[in-house]
């Protein structure tokens, strides 16, 4: 990761820091039309920005792990091999995967 960037909590993308108060509405807007073309089974609760406790330990790291855990958690593990996908890649991965 490079520094000076904030992780979006939806994609897990680097943006700036003033770029990610634009790129968060859109991404959530793409995700849920995303997800409501997803079949019922697949479709995920709506992801939730992590909140960061102020003081101290409120750095730019703690933020980008917060929302990189936020990202890794909307991943679907596959039933056959376990390997986790965005639902709509693991419809096309279970279609191979023995």
């Amino acid at each position: 990761r490079r520094p000076g960037f904030r992780i979006c909590y939806i994609c897990g993308r680097n943006f700036g820091s003033h770029s990610i108060s634009i790129h968060e509405p859109q991404c959530l807007k793409k995700w849920h039309i995303e997800n409501n073309q997803l079949p019922r089974q697949l479709r995920r609760a709506e992801p939730r920005k992590p909140e960061i406790l102020t003081g101290d330990s409120c750095t730019l790291t703690s933020e980008n792990e917060a929302a990189y855990h936020s990202a890794q958690a909307q991943l679907v593990p596959c039933g056959n091999c376990g390997r986790t996908f965005l639902p709509d890649r693991l419809i096309v991965h279970q279609r191979s995967c023995r």
